[in-house]
């Protein structure tokens, strides 16, 4: 009986040793090596999302994000920002041929990157497109791979695109959707649904885009009025037809009510906007060459932003950024039924109907009308920014997915 009651106590012993290892060998483990691509990262208020996760995951991962030395974007050339405090460990690279994002692809330097040793790469391409299917091939094969997308319509991709995307969702451990109309769109695509998925939003700077009185007056100086007059009603985006221009400006047309229009942004409908806005004088100002640092100074400067994308045959709102950084500027939304916008509005704007012209002066009239209803959706907006669409919300739920691919990995 002794001699059982040693054992059991040395037994108990070697097990709280053991423990007391376990334990110490968790708190010195290495930390997760992750690497972050995309050619969004160009931006600097794009990295955010890599700087909040090795912020956030101080303690467990080590961050690395590439991104390219120069892109051309949409509304302007980019060469790559800077990021004061930046917290990943930013690795620049070239990229060709990114006028024609579907035939854009990395040089070289990339693949010396990802031979290093990572425990997970995440890819913020899209699987169908070159630059995508290039990290797949590169990225040794037993590295769980991630990819995003924004695709929230099921396409049926013309050679070579369609061989990509099969080649690329084979080779993924997972994917990560901007919204819920992507995942539903992408579900009953072949493999799709075999893969680990998570939704996860877009996220938003905060430091940056917030409500602001200062360059809210400074910039409607610049436009010549004065902070006293009509309500301004925004548009800040692309100026090309599905992005609903015709449907707002058709809107403002049929309105009794005193307003003012600032229209920002650039693209084939500027000619249309100019003449349009020349049967009104000093009360629409029609901007171009608006930068991403100076959006939010842009926002500050209207009360209500409008957001009346219009889906075609080929496209759908994927997301609207803007509404995010609207919503986190505390301004107004209205904004169309298109794709994903319903999904990122809820209950903190108006959603109208995207073909719907009636519907839409009736919108902008309520709000140009009654300043309250504009400040209980600027309440909203900034609550449902700060609740939903952080870049540490955004974050936070990444590593969490990626714990989850690796442990199943292992």
């Amino acid at each position: 009986m002794k001699q059982s009651a040693e054992s059991t106590l040395f037994s108990a012993k070697s097990s709280s040793r053991g423990d007391h290892v376990s334990c110490l060998q968790h708190l010195v483990r290495p930390r997760r090596r992750l690497l972050s691509i995309g050619h969004s990262y160009c931006v600097a208020l794009n990295r955010r999302l890599a700087h909040e996760m090795a912020r956030v995951g101080a303690v467990e991962w080590e961050v690395s994000a590439v991104a390219p030395t120069f892109f051309h974007g949409e509304l302007r050339p980019i060469p790559l920002e800077p990021f004061v405090g930046e917290l990943c460990h930013l690795e620049p690279v070239s990229v060709h041929l990114s006028r024609y994002i579907h035939f854009m692809f990395y040089g070289g330097r990339l693949h010396e990157i990802i031979q290093h040793e990572w425990d997970l790469i995440h890819c913020w391409e899209e699987p169908y497109i070159l630059a995508g299917a290039q990290v797949a091939w590169w990225a040794p094969p037993k590295v769980p791979l991630v990819y995003v997308t924004a695709q929230n319509i099921s396409k049926n991709y013309p050679s070579p695109f369609g061989s990509l995307e099969r080649y690329v969702i084979q080779r993924a451990s997972g994917w990560v959707a901007f919204g819920y109309s992507i995942e539903k769109a992408l579900l009953d695509r072949p493999f799709y649904s075999d893969r680990r998925r998570r939704v996860i939003p877009l996220g938003v700077d905060f430091e940056h885009f917030h409500p602001d009185l200062e360059p809210r007056k400074k910039v409607r100086e610049r436009l010549g009025w004065s902070d006293s007059g009509p309500a301004v009603v925004g548009f800040l985006g692309r100026f090309v037809r599905e992005k609903g221009l015709e449907i707002l400006t058709a809107a403002l047309d049929s309105l009794s009510c005193p307003w003012r229009a600032l229209i920002a942004g650039s693209g084939p409908l500027e000619q249309k906007l100019h003449r349009w806005a020349s049967r009104y004088g000093d009360r629409v100002r029609v901007v171009t060459g608006v930068r991403h640092d100076q959006v939010p100074a842009y926002l500050n400067a209207m009360d209500i932003l409008c957001v009346p994308s219009q889906t075609t045959r080929r496209w759908r709102e994927q997301f609207g950024r803007i509404l995010i950084e609207g919503f986190a500027c505390g301004v107004p939304v209205v904004a169309s039924d298109s794709g994903e916008i319903p999904y990122v509005v809820a209950d903190a704007g108006i959603v109208v109907g995207e073909k719907d012209p009636t519907g839409w002066a009736a919108a902008v009239a309520e709000l140009l009308e009654n300043p309250a209803r504009r400040r209980e959706l600027a309440s909203k907006g900034i609550e449902r920014a700060h609740r939903e669409f952080g870049w540490t919300v955004a974050a936070r739920k990444h590593l969490e997915f990626f714990d989850e691919i690796l442990s199943h990995a292992s």
